[in-house]
């Protein structure tokens, strides 16, 4: 037992350095995406990765800043700053109340417990999720192929072209290679420090950390510890325009924060053959962001690549999440220069890996054997999420599914007809009604063909919605009209309750004397419910 105790804990802190790392150059990029200083980003990664390490509802998951956040917050920042004096950085300031509000929306989700719809998302709609952020996550790592030149970003070519892709490729080669040599070493942290080593003894004219972060307008990663943004409340008025202004940002990003995060809580559990807590995760990474936004960071959720990165490395309890936060924070503090030394090379392909991992490959191999329907969702939500954003994607994805679902359902209802001994037509109706098959339902009856007595019975078949009562009540009120008595039997105790409810016509023409034991399981049953 001790032995096993030990093992995971060297496992998490190893896999925990190795996610610190990748954070670094990620946050960088994506504070670069959003247009705030890179230490709003760094910032963002530890306080939002230690929260909910801390308490989130997925032991192994990593969160910090990420791309799909920062794409919105761009227009954000922009449209803030325009309000304010040059050089002020209003929008850095709107930046910052807009994430403490997101964070507020993503809490009361989850303090209302409706991180459970996360269930409601079909599996084709999961693997287009996961896909479309492997082929963004893979189009990310594609920048890194560029230069500046004389202010221009520019394709590397020739000799840097080269030098960089060999990299990549050793990179990736040695965490293909090395489990096979031994499983039990760190192949992301092993990969990355042998390029280190090759590109820093050799002295080799590449890309690092700090180069990049130059690049892109920086000053380096020194910095200290988070401060708490008391000119948040002095230059942002709490006042009915500045909510109509950041409200539906704030939105936004807890929409694509909550889905991102509840997706990849999903992926996990595929993983790990675990199960976490979607509403304590959306709490978690509520109060993550409501903190972060008071202390300067931009704000954040779920990362996937990392995330995988974490659990690929033997990652699987909150130790690993709660060492990448404070490992973040020490290379800032005190390890800067050395994290400045990277090569880009390096976690471009540590990164490359994690694509590789992530898509679904088996979607090929069964795209032609699923249901034309399905497949159509998974392309659509894949091309969806690399086109616009994960909050798009995922909502179209679960729209067609549900009325492709809907459709399907809509064609099932059935009537079967007989007659019993004194004449009386009966009507049994087996499948849902509901919207959708209304149109079908009312095609099965012959109104001035039937008898003067007529029997509907629900056994087989449920009353969904209110187009259902309304059918139900027009169809009744044709055989009063022509003067022909209607009994409805065999309905449940709440679609009876919403028929009385809904016309004192249909309350009278319920048959209230049941005698199939069927229908009290059944009743029973839906009051557990």
């Amino acid at each position: 037992m001790v032995d096993f105790i030990r093992k995971r804990a060297n496992n998490d802190i190893l896999s925990g350095l190795t996610v610190a790392l990748a954070l670094v150059p990620e946050a960088v990029a994506f504070a670069f995406v959003a247009g705030v200083d890179p230490m709003v980003g760094l910032h963002a990664a530890f306080i939002i990765g230690l929260i909910t390490s801390i308490f989130g509802g997925r032991p192994g998951m990593i969160s910090g800043a990420t791309g799909a956040l920062a794409v919105v917050m761009v227009s954000l920042v922009a449209e803030g700053n325009s309000m304010g004096a040059s050089g002020e950085d209003l929008g850095l300031y709107y930046l910052f109340a807009t994430v403490i509000l997101m964070g507020i929306i993503q809490a009361a989700v989850g303090f209302l417990k409706l991180g459970k719809f996360v269930r409601l998302i079909p599996h084709p709609v999961m693997m287009g999720f996961v896909n479309g952020l492997a082929i963004v996550i893979f189009l990310s790592q594609l920048g890194m192929f560029k230069e500046q030149v004389n202010g221009q970003s520019q394709w590397l070519q020739g000799y840097s072209l080269l030098i960089m892709a060999g990299f990549v490729a050793l990179t990736m080669a040695i965490m293909h290679f090395l489990p096979m040599i031994n499983k039990k070493l760190p192949e992301a942290l092993i990969a990355i420090a042998v390029v280190s080593a090759i590109i820093i003894v050799g002295k080799l004219d590449v890309t690092t950390v700090g180069s990049f972060i130059k690049d892109g307008g920086g000053t380096g990663l020194k910095g200290g510890l988070p401060k708490f943004q008391f000119d948040i409340f002095n230059k942002v008025p709490l006042s009915i325009e500045t909510l109509k202004f950041i409200g539906p940002y704030a939105i936004i990003l807890a929409a694509i924060g909550l889905i991102e995060s509840l997706m990849t809580l999903n992926l996990i559990d595929e993983l790990t053959e675990t199960r976490g807590h979607s509403n304590r995760e959306c709490i978690a990474q509520g109060g993550a962001n409501i903190i972060t936004g008071l202390f300067g960071g931009m704000g954040g959720c779920a990362m996937i690549g990392q995330s995988i990165i974490n659990i690929k490395s033997g990652g699987r309890t909150r130790v690993s999440g709660i060492v990448a936060a404070i490992a973040l924070l020490f290379f800032i503090l005190f390890a800067s220069n050395l994290i400045e030394q990277i090569p880009i090379a390096a976690l471009v392909g540590v990164m490359f890996m994690v694509v590789i991992g992530t898509f679904a490959w088996s979607s090929f191999r069964i795209l032609h054997k699923i249901p034309l329907s399905d497949a159509l969702v998974l392309v659509s939500v894949s091309v969806l999420t690399v086109l616009f954003d994960l909050a798009i994607a995922v909502v179209a994805g679960i729209i067609i599914s549900a009325l492709v679902f809907a459709w399907e359902n809509a064609k099932r209802i059935r009537a079967r007809k007989h007659y019993l001994e004194d004449g009386t037509k009966v009507y049994e109706i087996w499948g849902p009604l509901f919207f959708g098959s209304i149109q079908a339902f009312k095609s099965k009856f012959s109104v001035n063909d039937d008898p003067d007595k007529v029997i509907i019975d629900f056994i087989e078949s449920r009353v969904s919605d209110h187009s259902a009562l309304e059918a139900l009540f027009q169809l009744v009120e044709k055989y009063h009209a022509v003067g022909k008595h209607v009994r409805i039997r065999h309905l449940s105790e709440e679609c009876q309750y919403l028929m009385k409810k809904a016309s004192p016509t249909l309350a009278n023409a319920i048959e209230k004397s049941i005698d199939d034991p069927r229908y009290h399981v059944m009743a029973q049953v839906n009051d557990l419910v």
